[in-house]
């Protein structure tokens, strides 16, 4: 199996990205969006029809993006999906990595990787791996399948044995929900201001909501992330009171859970937003206030929406969030 992770750098427009994936189509009809920039690509059947290896066709991937769009993008191809992507994270932006079907060379790869490495594995995670001294990929591969499930349970343990051997059973499905939604900014220089960071997390909040309801998906939780200028990272999780994608909801959520960092002398160097635990639109209930004021807030939303969808999604922001997302 050939499957390609690719990552279109500086992509901010959903309909470019839409366009993007027209093209990739054009290669293969095994393509998964992983919004909002980047994709996977099962080429496997598709290798014999070009006459070419994955390599070269995904060389030739990387300049139809680039002369049709401008963009930059990186690629990485390997067995399975896991390994795509962090081949393609194995170094800098804007080429096409290869890791060869050899099991020495998926081990030899992935020995000397950080557990965090792994897909799946979070800050969490990765701490409790390391006070059992299980902090590199190749540790946690020569440690006994029972001791990963004692550790982390039964599932998860079986989970990261498969992963740190470089075994991933999920399949690239065209046209798959997104099982999370995200969002980032990056300050170009040290941001200590509050009133700035907040601002961020406003614009950051809108385009979750929008890119929310342009799926029809509502979130159930929001997690706030973010890196620091020493490059360590604070990651936040908590639950929505209801499913929901309406834009009033995610930022006060964003902004709670902001205020709980206490943040005042932190040189923050980026903000992420995720929005997980997705479900389809349809499936979320709404509790009715029998307000006048949130009725008119979604009937407005409804409108800005059709506007950015006609005019693109730079036409209406939060003026609260004009200067600085």
């Amino acid at each position: 199996m050939k499957i390609m992770y690719i990552h279109f750098h500086d992509l901010t427009d959903e309909r470019i990205h839409r366009h993007l994936l027209g093209l990739l189509a054009e290669f293969t009809p095994l393509v998964q969006a992983l919004p909002p920039d980047a994709a996977l690509a099962d080429v496997s059947g598709s290798l014999r029809y070009f006459g070419t290896d994955a390599t070269a066709l995904a060389e030739r991937i990387r300049a139809r993006t680039g002369g049709l769009y401008g963009l930059r993008s990186t690629v990485g191809v390997a067995a399975n999906p896991m390994l795509a992507r962090m081949v393609a994270a194995d170094g800098p932006p804007s080429a096409v990595r290869t890791l060869p079907d050899d099991l020495d060379a998926v081990a030899a790869f992935l020995a000397h990787k950080p557990a965090a490495a792994l897909h799946g594995v979070g800050p969490a995670t990765a701490r409790t791996l390391s006070s059992y001294g299980l902090d590199s990929v190749g540790r946690i591969a020569a440690a006994p399948l029972g001791t990963l499930q004692r550790i982390l349970g039964a599932a998860a343990g079986r989970r990261l044995h498969d992963a740190a051997r470089g075994i991933d059973p999920v399949p690239v499905v065209p046209a798959a929900p997104a099982r999370s939604v995200r969002v980032e900014h990056g300050f170009s220089e040290d941001e200590l201001d509050r009133d700035r960071q907040r601002a961020v997390l406003l614009g950051l909040a809108d385009r979750l909501g929008l890119r929310l309801r342009a799926e029809s998906q509502a979130a159930r939780a929001l997690t706030l992330t973010v890196r620091y200028a020493d490059r360590t990272t604070t990651t936040r999780t908590r639950a929505l009171r209801e499913a929901t994608a309406h834009t009033p909801p995610l930022t006060a959520l964003a902004r709670d859970l902001h205020d709980r960092l206490g943040l005042q002398r932190a040189r923050v160097r980026h903000f992420a937003l995720r929005a997980d635990d997705l479900i389809p639109a349809e499936l979320a209930t709404h509790q009715l206030l029998f307000d006048p004021a949130d009725d008119r807030a979604r009937r407005i939303e409804a409108v800005v929406d059709r506007a950015r969808g006609k005019y693109g999604a730079q036409a209406v922001r939060p003026a609260g969030a004009s200067r600085v997302a």
